[in-house]
């Protein structure tokens, strides 16, 4: 699951590329730079809102996803690489990647 500041980050500048086509698109049509910065603000802000809560909606789903077997382990502490090395050994001696397949 992506962090909250994360979603955040990603609505932002997602509701910034919308901000900038919107509001040139509306003052194409309008010619008032006003009014299509106001337009283009209110209904960007909204969606900002929206899609924020859309992705953490969506990262609660598990159709569509594929999820890693080990991830169910209960991991108490951060893995040093020595332990990232006794794991791929592990998964290596039993067959479950082969040699190619590690990084």
């Amino acid at each position: 699951m992506d962090s909250s500041i994360r979603s955040w980050t990603k609505s932002i500048t997602w509701r910034l590329i919308g901000i900038v086509i919107l509001g040139g698109l509306l003052y194409a049509v309008t010619g008032d730079r006003k009014e299509s910065g106001l337009i283009s603000l209110l209904f960007n802000g909204i969606r900002f809102v929206l899609y924020y809560f859309h992705e953490r909606a969506w990262e609660r789903v598990q159709w569509g996803t594929k999820q890693h077997p080990l991830v169910r382990l209960p991991v108490r502490k951060d893995l040093v690489p020595e332990d990232y090395e006794t794991i791929q050994s592990f998964l290596k001696q039993h067959q479950f990647i082969l040699a190619e397949e590690a990084p």
